[in-house]
């Protein structure tokens, strides 16, 4: 960290002063040669004989970072900038399962960029003879921080070339638009909707005895789960093993940690093996520092036939000040084979997890459709 405190120079003062990019610059290939070179395999393997998802996802926030580097990159070989992920604005998969015999191909670039954010679009294919067939589509949001990752610095401005790149670069504004609109209307800021009120009356009233007709007589509907009796929890001990460049937890070791505990709790939810369909609105509020013991808290929050929605909690406790941090807030959308039993909200709290839960999953299968 003093050898890049001397880099605090090399920053510019105003985004005008850096020169425009264009998306074709940041555009980076990166194989995986699961098929080509086997004993790559083994670390990716998970119980079914498939890829883990949880890999794919270190390897997205590893290329989302290399991708921002690249369009930033100076004259000079050292860069001022420390790029962090912000955001994983969605993540959709076309396809349930990755075969871990066939070579994987992930692409990228830079679509969208503000004064000290980037947004980056990553595609993620299989070689299946001799096509390249797509597996998922990935947008992340970056954001560049001055040489001790301490304030935000500027960032190279990007110049669309051409109507298909114009396309993308609205498609960023709009995206960001979406997501403020989104924090805007929270259920932490905002009361619910009048359609949202009836939804929860609706869970409550099915909830009640009917022999006894008290608020506080409460009876489970016929195959459902209370949310109570749906979640798991974890611990990490932040080991320097996971730190990235600027020594702090590598944001794709916590993605793969909070994945996995959220697949768990479907599992045992569903009673089946889920399929990740989709992974939405990952916000890094705070970075974690090595040494720290990290609390996961995997709950779900939403059913739909056979989906589930999951929402992973994580928080970050120094062992000498007890103090309790909120890092991120992670959502997963599984499916399972079957349809899976209701959950059921018995607590006001509950009940706006119920609806948030709900919030997510619409958007996670808008998204999937293809619609805004």
């Amino acid at each position: 960290m003093e050898e890049r405190k001397s880099l605090q120079s090399l920053l510019a003062k105003k985004q005008e002063d850096l020169p425009a990019r264009k998306m074709k610059d940041s555009y980076i290939e990166v194989s995986l040669p699961l098929g080509s070179q086997p004993q790559l395999r083994e670390k990716y393997l998970n119980v079914y004989n498939n890829v883990r998802f949880g890999r794919i996802l270190e390897d997205l926030d590893s290329l989302g970072v290399l991708i921002c580097y690249t369009h930033t990159k100076a004259e000079s070989d050292k860069t001022p900038l420390s790029i962090v992920t912000a955001l994983v604005d969605k993540i959709d998969l076309q396809k349930h399962l990755i075969s871990p015999d066939c070579d994987i191909k992930f692409t990228g670039h830079v679509s969208w960029v503000g004064k000290t954010s980037m947004e980056v679009k990553m595609h993620m294919l299989q070689l299946h003879g001799d096509v390249y067939s797509p597996v998922l589509d990935a947008t992340f949001v970056m954001v560049a921080r001055d040489p001790e990752n301490k304030r935000p610095a500027y960032v190279n401005p990007l110049v669309p070339d051409g109507p298909e790149e114009e396309n993308l670069f609205q498609q960023g504004e709009s995206n960001k638009m979406r997501r403020v609109a989104f924090s805007t209307a929270s259920l932490l800021k905002m009361a619910p909707t009048g359609e949202e009120r009836n939804i929860v009356h609706d869970l409550f009233l099915n909830t009640l005895d009917s022999r006894t007709v008290s608020f506080r007589s409460r009876i489970l509907p016929p195959n459902s789960i209370w949310m109570e009796d749906a979640k798991l929890k974890g611990l990490e001990i932040c080991h320097p093993q996971q730190r990235n460049i600027f020594n702090r937890i590598f944001g794709g070791f916590l993605m793969r940690k909070a994945y996995e505990l959220g697949w768990a709790t479907a599992c045992s939810y569903g009673g089946s093996r889920p399929y990740i369909v989709a992974v939405d609105d990952i916000m890094f509020q705070k970075p974690v520092e090595i040494g720290s013991l990290l609390f996961l808290s995997a709950q779900v929050c939403y059913t739909h036939g056979n989906y589930m929605q999951v929402r992973v909690h994580s928080e970050v406790s120094d062992p000498v000040t007890r103090e309790h941090h909120t890092t991120n807030i992670f959502h997963f959308t599984f499916s399972s084979e079957e349809e899976v039993p209701r959950i059921v909200p018995q607590t006001y709290g509950e009940s706006m997890l119920y609806l948030d839960g709900k919030r997510h999953f619409n958007a996670a299968i808008q998204s999937r459709n293809g619609e805004n």
